[in-house]
């Protein structure tokens, strides 16, 4: 898998994390969300498509979480994206599903998600990543052209610098709702219900 995304690789940095903690930027209107922006919760959610307890949380919570919360009206939810584990691989994602346009951008990110163990063991994520453009509406053509992108890949590289500078996430997934940390990894049903909770009690 190292010698795959060369390109990507030059440009998705191993950052080195801080412990420090404080309040997170501010959600605003472009960011990569589902749901109600008014919604009384808002639940951002820091996480890399190579990472397989992010993977796992997705794969095994996200469903119910979206029926119970984001469909229901009363979390928006927003995904901020992470390189770590494989940064080369979680960038390519990203951008993959970014290329596919804001509609599709979960069912990618999702699609990536249950991907993951195929990619890793497989030792062809390119190919992988390739088949779940093409299942987006993308041709080889946009695909390479996408992940190629020098100035998507500084993006996606300057938001991560700034969550890991700035943000202070250390870890992933890290959960934040309504302004409060939760960075213990996988985060159960059980203990979402009781975060929303509370989030509703404290408000924004």
């Amino acid at each position: 898998m190292r010698t795959l995304f060369t390109l990507v690789a030059g440009f998705a940095m191993v950052l080195c994390l801080t412990a420090c903690q404080k309040s997170v930027t501010p959600v605003t209107a472009d960011e990569m969300s589902l749901g109600d922006a008014k919604a009384p919760v808002t639940v951002v959610e820091y996480a890399s498509l190579a990472c397989p307890i992010c993977a796992m949380w997705n794969n095994q919570m996200f469903k119910p979480f979206k029926a119970k919360y984001i469909d229901t009206g009363k979390v928006h939810y927003v995904l901020r994206e992470a390189l770590v584990h494989d940064p080369a691989l979680a960038a390519a994602g990203f951008l993959t599903a970014r290329c596919a346009g804001k509609d599709k951008y979960f069912k990618v990110v999702d699609d990536v998600y249950h991907a993951q163990a195929e990619m890793e063991e497989g030792g062809q994520p390119e190919a992988v990543l390739q088949r779940i453009a093409h299942g987006a509406g993308l041709t080889d053509e946009q695909f390479q052209a996408c992940i190629k992108d020098p100035k998507a890949l500084a993006a996606v590289n300057a938001r991560w610098d700034h969550y890991v500078n700035d943000d202070h996430i250390n870890a992933t997934p890290t959960f934040v709702i309504n302004g409060k940390v939760y960075d213990g990894g996988f985060m159960p049903m059980a203990q979402m219900d009781q975060a929303v909770a509370e989030a509703m009690t404290r408000g924004k």
